[in-house]
């Protein structure tokens, strides 16, 4: 019997050794007419192709494209600093150095594929600048040239992936989501059926969010890859609005059911058939499953009626079945986008039948805070360089500002970024064996360049095969950008060991500089980001209370999911860690509940307005100094007093408001005693 891996098309089964090949003949190209062009420094064309390609023709194109555009802003910026400050080294130390944190401060609020383009304009300008100090009149000429060869490599990557046996961004997309609604699938039933409080599923929620994000930055190069219908990106935008909602809707119903307790099979058996088909519904993937009409008229003819003597269980459950009405349609819709996703026609006769408040991209998490410490790190590592360049005066000191520039801004992200310094020194180690074979053993017994060619490709077809596989991406771009470059492959061979061996301690201390300052101005632990990153979150919230909740929904939702998608890996990493109990959704549905109150202000009487807001002041204020604890009661008197004020409104607000305040009171109080109408005026006063 086949497996699932033979029956994938050619193509697919042997995606990384085309990749490989594909890359090694592009980069082939670039260092012959690097030669044929006589370029001083050829094998920056070299190494420039294996940074730049990716294994998705998209994704090599919108790299590509913003490259270019960096190399050629950092190389303005190396030829403006250079002339002007080269005589005073303190000044021009410091003006590189604030320019590649500058740069990397960008590039770290923008998060989408452009803020490549700014980080790397900040190191393109240490790699040109740095070595042209001891030859300033030359630095337009080196400047010129090293981008000239940095382009070369560009275009020549770009030409092979788009022309030789492309790899279509919109089939991984559609692979991605395939795995993301797979897993929302399980996850629906899982929560359907009562276990929403598992470990298990609540750690389903937070890769769920993860992949999201994952999705979010793969969806990015769609508009790159021109064998995507312009149709199938739009399809992704709206389907990722739903993925948005999805989350937060299914935590209400799960925190709705847990409040209904155990006893509901007994005292509500009709509302747990429908719970029970709505979860085998979801589950069920067959184009013959039932119609979603269906559940919606099962669930329209289960809501009960509201006023002012309703009991606390009438209103969990009609905010239960509003909830469970909003997956229905989400989940239909998701359905109808992922058929149009991957088939590129819109099924015959659907229609799309939710519709996200706002109806606007996505927006993402930034961190201004942690941009700038980062920034400010990078900052400060390149002068610590810098210093120990200048009070040594090492010739080759130069090195280690220059690879501070470069490592500081490839792990900007980590929480730790020593520690991607640090294997950033050790596989490049390893590639100063496979450099030193090559300079002293096998390239003086080479005379022409088709031998040359040959001689290089078992190395870089390994180096390609590494970094067309995402488990060992980071490996293989550190051996072929730094074998490429440390080779310096020129027209004739011209190796001498103790060059080379001077370059490498050079490059040895200056990442360990690196290592040891970014380690001490930068590095924090993991479980101190994920503080850092829920406080992130309380603020937002008493901003969103603050201001009425005045947001787009759509937007808000995607910045405190973006939020989670960041925060999940590290929660992931911290085993036995009380923080991997913290329900981050439950926060997320009380930030949506303000949001959902906007709908019902016009509607509200000013005796309900006054409860409401009160109850926002006092929610905004306590999330400002919110630790981790427990909400304080006297912010669950103001919620039932606004509560008791929107259950009198005869106004159409009345049942948002109250789906609203049900929300926010579940998601702050969820151990909290039922709220009882009978004791309105008690809880007023307690309020007051």
């Amino acid at each position: 019997m086949s497996s699932a891996a033979d029956r994938l098309p050619f193509l697919e089964r042997h995606a990384d050794i085309i990749f490989s090949v594909k890359t090694f003949i592009a980069a082939m190209m670039a260092l012959l007419i690097g030669f044929a062009a006589d370029l001083p420094r050829p094998y920056w064309a070299l190494a420039t192709v294996y940074i730049t390609s990716q294994p998705l023709a998209g994704a090599t194109r919108s790299k590509a494209l913003y490259r270019v555009i960096g190399t050629l802003i950092g190389a303005v910026a190396s030829i403006v600093f250079v002339p002007t400050l080269v005589n005073s080294p303190e000044l021009l130390s410091l003006a590189i150095a604030a320019w590649v944190g500058l740069c990397l401060y960008v590039s770290l609020l923008d998060r989408t594929p452009r803020s490549y383009m700014f980080m790397l304009a900040g190191y393109t300008c240490a790699l040109i600048a740095f070595p042209s100090v001891s030859e300033p009149a030359a630095i337009f000429d080196t400047a010129v040239a090293r981008s000239q060869e940095i382009i070369i490599g560009i275009l020549c990557a770009t030409v092979v992936s788009t022309v030789l046996l492309p790899r279509s961004v919109g089939p991984a997309v559609a692979t991605r989501v395939d795995g993301w609604l797979a897993g929302a699938r399980k996850l629906s039933r899982e929560v359907l059926a009562g276990r929403s409080a598992h470990q298990a599923v609540r750690d389903l929620r937070l890769k769920l969010a993860a992949d999201a994000v994952d999705l979010d930055g793969l969806a990015d190069h769609l508009s790159f890859d021109h064998s995507v219908r312009r149709e199938t990106v739009h399809w992704l935008r709206a389907l990722r609005l739903r993925m948005l909602t999805f989350l937060p809707a299914l935590s209400s119903l799960g925190d709705r059911i847990d409040a209904l307790g155990q006893d509901a099979r007994s005292t509500h058996p009709q509302l747990v058939a429908l719970l029970d088909d709505v979860g085998h519904w979801i589950g069920n993937d067959d184009l013959d499953r039932e119609p979603a009409e269906r559940l919606r008229e099962r669930i329209a003819a289960q809501r009960p009626g509201l006023d002012a003597t309703s009991p606390w269980t009438d209103i969990m459950i009609a905010s239960l079945l509003m909830r469970l009405r909003e997956l229905v349609d989400i989940s239909a819709d998701c359905r109808i986008l992922n058929q149009a996703i991957a088939s590129g026609e819109r099924p015959a006769g659907a229609k799309l039948v939710f519709q996200p408040d706002g109806g606007v991209a996505p927006a993402r998490y930034r961190d201004p805070g942690m941009a700038l410490w980062s920034s400010a790190g990078a900052f400060v590592t390149i002068l610590v360089c810098c210093a120990f360049w200048i009070l040594t005066g090492w010739t080759d000191g130069a090195t280690a500002p220059m690879m501070a520039a470069i490592g500081c801004s490839f792990f900007a992200n980590m929480d730790d970024p020593s520690v991607g310094l640090r294997d950033f020194a050790k596989w490049t180690l390893v590639a100063m064996v496979i450099i030193a074979a090559y300079l002293f053993a096998i390239l003086p017994a080479i005379s022409n360049v088709e031998v040359l060619v040959f001689a290089l490709a078992p190395s870089f077809l390994i180096f390609g095969y590494l970094i067309a596989r995402p488990a060992t991406f980071f490996i293989g771009m550190m051996l072929a950008a730094n074998t490429a470059t440390m080779m310096a492959l020129q027209e004739t061979y011209s190796a001498d060991f103790a060059t080379f061996a001077n370059s490498s301690v050079a490059f040895f201390v200056g990442m360990e500089l690196s290592a040891i300052s970014i380690r001490l101005i930068r590095s924090v632990g993991s479980e101190w980001s994920v503080r850092r990153l829920m406080r992130r979150g309380w603020i937002a919230i008493a901003e969103a209370a603050e201001q009425r909740g005045n947001r787009n929904r759509a937007a808000f939702a995607g910045v405190m999911l973006n939020r989670i998608g960041v925060l999940a890996p590290r929660l992931l990493a911290l085993n036995g860690s009380d923080l991997r109990k913290v329900d981050n959704l439950r926060e997320l549905r009380v930030g949506l509940n303000i949001v959902d109150l906007r709908r019902a202000r016009h509607h509200l009487s000013s005796r309900t307005l006054g409860a409401i807001d009160a109850m926002l002041d006092e929610l905004a204020q306590r999330f400002r100094q919110h630790d981790g604890g427990a909400m304080p009661r006297a912010l669950l008197a103001r919620v039932d007093h606004a509560m008791a004020a929107a259950i009198d409104e005869r106004s159409a607000g009345r049942t948002d408001a109250l789906i609203g305040l049900v929300g926010i009171r579940r998601g702050l109080f969820p151990d909290a005693p039922d709220y009882q109408p009978e004791a309105t005026a008690h809880v007023g006063s307690v309020a007051a």
